[in-house]
C-alpha cells in the first residue's frame, strides 16, 4: 500500500446547475435506499423476536422486507452510478488512443442508457398494470402491488437520468472518458490500486 488517501470519485458537475441537481437527486435516492435497508434490518429483527421469543406468527414482515430490499436495490442504482461504483474494467480504454477512448465511452454510455430506458419502460408498464388493475399480492398481508412496483420505474428513471448527466458531462468536457485523463496508463491504474 502506498499510504495515499483514497477519496471517493463522484460524478463531476463543473458548476453546471443541471448536473448538480441530477447529482443531488442521485444522492437523495441513495439515502432513501440506505434507509430502506436499515428499516429492513429492523423489521427482520422484529420478526425474529416475535417468532422465536414470543412464539407468535408473522404476517407481513417477510414480504415487506423483500419489497424493501428490491426497492433499495433499484433506488441504489443512480447513487452507485453517481459514485462511479459500478464494475469498471479499465484495460481496454487504457490500451486505446484518446479519440477511440472517447468513442468507446460514448458508445458504452449510450448502450447503457438504451438498456436503462428499456427497463424504465417495462418497469413503468409493470407498475401501471398493477395500478390500473388494483393487483394485490394474494398473501395474508395482501398489499396493493403498485406500491412496491413503483421502485422499478423510479429507480431506472433516476439511473437513466444520472447516465444522461454523465453523457452530458463528457460532451461538455467536464469529465474525461472513463474518468481517465489523456495521459493515463496501466502503470497509473496499478499505482492507484496500491
Amino acid at each position: 500500500m502506498s499510504g495515499a488517501s483514497h477519496s471517493h470519485v463522484t460524478a463531476p458537475h463543473g458548476g453546471n446547475l443541471l448536473l448538480r441537481v441530477i447529482g443531488m437527486l442521485s444522492q437523495l435516492s441513495g439515502i432513501i435506499a440506505a434507509l430502506l435497508i436499515v428499516v429492513s434490518v429492523m423489521v427482520t429483527c422484529q420478526m425474529i423476536f416475535i417468532r422465536f421469543v414470543l412464539n407468535g406468527s408473522t404476517v407481513w414482515q417477510t414480504e415487506g422486507v423483500t419489497y424493501m430490499m428490491v426497492a433499495a436495490t433499484m433506488l441504489g442504482l443512480p447513487y452507485v452510478q453517481y459514485l462511479r461504483g459500478h464494475v469498471n474494467v479499465d484495460l481496454l480504454p487504457l490500451m486505446l488512443p484518446m479519440g477511440a477512448r472517447k468513442i468507446l465511452a460514448f458508445l458504452v454510455l449510450a448502450l447503457t442508457l438504451v438498456v436503462a430506458g428499456g427497463m424504465l419502460w417495462h418497469g413503468y408498464l409493470f407498475w401501471h398494470e398493477a395500478w390500473d388493475w388494483g393487483e394485490t399480492s394474494n398473501t395474508p398481508w395482501n398489499p396493493k402491488l403498485w406500491v412496491p412496483y413503483i421502485a422499478l420505474p423510479l429507480g431506472f428513471g433516476l439511473y437513466a437520468l444520472q447516465l444522461a448527466a454523465d453523457f452530458l458531462a463528457m460532451v461538455l468536457k467536464i469529465e474525461e472518458p472513463f474518468g481517465l485523463g489523456a495521459d493515463a496508463t496501466l502503470a497509473d491504474i496499478a499505482e492507484r490500486a496500491d
